[in-house]
């Protein structure tokens, strides 16, 4: 049988492109239309106070653990690649592409669940992390597992992971390594740990009745959670809590400022993604705005087109928007500016300066441009920003 009998397509190869196009699918699709989200009213997750961790811990190192911290602290910028995970696998989540996202809140309940498991998978792919013999992972020659919960302490332990003989053929074979993973979106915060786990270091509860005896205290999945007064077994990487998961612009802008973004039009029009891209560059200048945040606000396929196309509507305003190519870069360092990488741009206003005044400029086409400052910020009638295309040749001076 040919590979054309066997297939079911009709002879008719017109009809054939019609039915692989997604011409039909795309006209009645949700994902691609513009959609707004409130703000969060409750945290992302919870912080016990039995749980509380500190920044600068120095802690020895469990000799059972060693092999692992060292696993890590060979692994090149490994805290960066680390947070950026994080980060990249609750922004894959939130797709704000299609679904305008920007806040963990706004995920489904099965969404919610899954990003444990995304964590797992780009820590996986980060890392180049080998598959176990019974566990996930394997690092240095040892199996562990990687646990994720957005409640500090609140990490589910199964079975296999630890030695339990009432536990039968579900017992682990030996009591395993855990990496435990935790982010809080609402406060820019993150931590990971090692910590071996044993049947004692797990949860247990007393039973009702006279003798108040203790059983595992198992969840429907039959998981445990860690004992509270297992957290000083826990060994924290670089240091304890970090405080710098990068930023979701969006979650932590002036619920105002976020309002304008979103709903920006041109009068008498709808919202549109050149608008909301436009006045999100307005409304957000000096700091890097990265590509999540301009699909986002976007909510196109060529959101990133729309960041480049922004920087001929703004300069009338005496805006600039700098991205990575170019003399871009150079104008960045010549204003004393977060310098953007691919995917990342950055806003400032400029207005004409003297070639004697101290505030950091840059020359183009013989004439002088500085950040605008004080009441220069609000002038009515801005003088329109120079055309810094990618070929334009700059001259910066610093004061």
């Amino acid at each position: 049988m040919t590979i054309q009998e066997r297939l079911p397509f009709p002879e008719d190869v017109a009809q054939v492109g019609m039915q692989e196009s997604r011409a039909l699918a795309a006209a009645y699709s949700r994902r691609n239309t513009f959609h707004t989200w409130d703000p969060p009213r409750v945290p992302m997750g919870k912080v016990p106070r039995e749980w509380r961790i500190q920044s600068g811990l120095t802690q020895p190192v469990p000799d059972d653990l060693a092999p692992f911290v060292e696993w890590f602290r060979n692994q090149p910028q490994a805290r960066e690649r680390f947070r950026w995970a994080l980060r990249d696998s609750l922004d894959e989540l939130l797709d704000g592409q299609r679904t305008g996202r920007w806040a963990y809140q706004h995920l489904t309940k099965t969404e919610k669940t899954y990003l444990g498991t995304a964590v797992e998978v780009n820590l996986t792919k980060e890392f180049a992390i080998d598959n176990g013999e019974d566990l996930d992972w394997s690092i240095a020659g040892l199996d562990i597992d990687c646990k994720f919960s957005k409640d500090l302490g609140g990490w589910e332990i199964p079975m296999e992971m630890y030695v339990c003989h009432d536990h039968g053929g579900r017992s682990g074979g030996a009591d395993h390594v855990a990496l435990l993973t935790w982010m809080n979106d609402d406060t820019n915060e993150w931590a990971a740990g090692l910590v071996r786990i044993t049947d004692e270091r797990l949860r247990w509860r007393r039973v009702r009745g006279a003798n108040g005896d203790r059983v595992r205290a198992y969840n429907r999945d039959n998981k445990r959670k860690l004992s509270d007064s297992a957290k000083s077994d826990v060994y924290w990487l670089w240091g304890g809590l970090q405080t710098d998961l990068p930023t979701n612009l969006l979650l932590h802008l002036d619920a105002e400022v976020r309002e304008r973004i979103l709903t920006a039009s041109l009068p008498g029009r709808a919202s549109s993604g050149q608008q909301r891209v436009n006045q999100l560059f307005c409304e957000v200048q000096n700091r890097l705005i990265g590509r999540q945040t301009v699909l986002t606000v976007g909510q196109q396929d060529d959101a990133p087109k729309r960041a480049r196309d922004a920087r001929k509507a703004l300069r009338p305003k005496g805006i600039i928007v700098l991205g990575h190519q170019g003399s871009h870069p150079h104008v960045a360092r010549a204003l004393e500016l977060p310098v953007p990488i691919k995917g990342e741009w950055i806003s400032t206003r400029l207005v004409p300066v003297s070639s004697d005044d101290p505030r950091p400029k840059f020359s183009l086409d013989g004439r002088f441009w500085g950040r605008a400052r004080g009441q220069e910020l609000w002038d009515s009638e801005p003088v329109p920003a120079p055309d810094v295309r990618d070929d334009r040749k700059i001259d910066g001076q610093a004061p």
